[in-house]
């Protein structure tokens, strides 16, 4: 069973970590301020690939910033992606730096 822990330093960079029988096997890499979360990275380990933990993160990602009233800034090309592929299920936390987002 996949286990994911928010895990911030002081300055609040950091990532959602994601556990497999207390082994670190994938990460969201983010940094928080104010009410802006920025995803600068997912990754999962190649033994772990193709079993959608890379869904499981942003899924996680997502319920913390809907929780916590914030905005998204998708610098990570997965979640990106998704965002783009995905309008309608994320356009309510999506914050675009530009129209050709």
């Amino acid at each position: 069973m996949a286990d994911i822990k928010l895990e911030l330093n002081e300055k609040n960079h950091g990532a959602f970590n994601l556990y497999e029988d207390n082994a670190k096997i994938g990460e969201m890499v983010i940094s928080i301020k104010n009410d802006e979360l920025t995803v600068y990275h997912t990754g999962v380990d190649e033994s772990a690939s193709g079993k959608g933990y890379a869904k499981l993160l942003l899924d996680a990602m997502v319920a913390h910033v809907r929780q916590n009233n914030m905005k998204v800034i998708p610098l990570c090309p997965y979640v990106h992606a998704q965002f783009k592929k995905h309008p309608e299920e994320y356009s309510d936390i999506w914050l675009k730096q530009n129209e050709n987002e």
